[in-house]
């Protein structure tokens, strides 16, 4: 689980994807998983310099007149922008909605296609936009490939098991441009960047500036729950993030399997003893659930 407040610092492990050892990597992958539900990559393969291209082209884009982003407004898709006080992730927060804005980015297809739900900035306000997220969508999904391969192995499959079962066939892969105001009003005061949540599908990517905020929460059945810091390290469960009084940019990377797979708890984590927690149910149909509820 994410979210924000005070917090205490926590160290994460640290996953190196250029590992000569890939079973270590995915025993470090299903410590951090059990434990924490978040870790570290480094050597993933997105180069720096795109990196810094991706945070710049969220700048200018957050920076248009809100009547240019509104007019991307998120449609029934779910690309596009969305304004900030429209989401809400923690239904008990007492705020209309969280303080972040964002815009949502989709499959990307082969060039020519004319069935790309996305919507894009024109080119004449900001000319490299689509091409440099276009770019980082497809780096990122090459790692998050990789690093399911590894979640594979941590799980005593193949490697190569979710590409053999379609989940990468046509898979489910979203970018979410984010940006967290600096100051906020009076009437915010105790709000967040994004309140306490969990991520819906098989993976998160997040990359941000390096500005603090992002806490998360492994234990969050506690009364009172303990929410820790953390903190940025470059090359690189129910979480939050809180507002620290500076302009926050980040990006995350959202890899879900094709939407007609159907998802069920794996044969090697289940028992007589200790069945399955949840029905199957196809992996498009759950995503829907989901986001039907966060968004008024």
């Amino acid at each position: 689980m994410a979210g924000g407040g005070g917090g205490n610092r926590l160290d994460l492990p640290v996953v190196d994807l250029a590992s000569s050892d890939p079973r270590a990597a995915a025993e470090s992958i299903r410590k951090a998983c059990v434990e924490s539900g978040f870790f570290y990559v480094i050597n993933h393969g997105v180069e720096e310099g795109l990196l810094k291209r991706l945070f710049a082209e969220s700048s200018k884009f957050f920076e248009l007149p809100m009547e240019e982003k509104i007019a991307l407004r998120r449609n029934s898709n779910h690309r596009g922008y969305t304004p900030p006080y429209a989401e809400k992730l923690d239904p008990s927060s007492k705020f209309e909605g969280d303080l972040k804005e964002s815009f949502y980015i989709g499959p990307i297809g082969d060039e020519g296609l004319q069935n790309d739900a996305n919507q894009w900035p024109s080119e004449e306000r900001l000319p490299s936009w689509r091409e440099t997220i276009k770019m980082y969508h497809a780096s990122a999904l090459a790692t998050g490939k990789r690093i399911l391969s590894l979640i594979a192995l941590s799980l005593n499959l193949d490697a190569e098991f979710f590409e053999n079962i379609g989940a990468f066939s046509c898979p489910s892969a979203f970018l979410r441009l984010l940006h967290y105001p600096g100051e906020v009003d009076d009437s915010d005061d105790g709000n967040y960047g994004a309140s306490a949540h969990s991520d819906y599908g098989m993976i998160t990517l997040l990359a941000t500036d390096g500005t603090p905020g992002l806490q998360i929460c492994r234990e969050k059945d506690r009364n009172p729950q303990l929410w820790e810091d953390v903190h940025h390290i470059d090359g690189s469960t129910v979480h939050r993030v809180v507002a620290v009084g500076k302009e926050r940019y980040s990006a995350a990377f959202f890899l879900d399997p094709n939407p007609d797979l159907v998802v069920q708890c794996l044969e090697s984590c289940c028992s007589e003893s200790c069945p399955p927690r949840f029905s199957p149910i196809k992996s498009g149909d759950y995503l829907k659930e989901r986001l039907s509820a966060t968004y008024k």
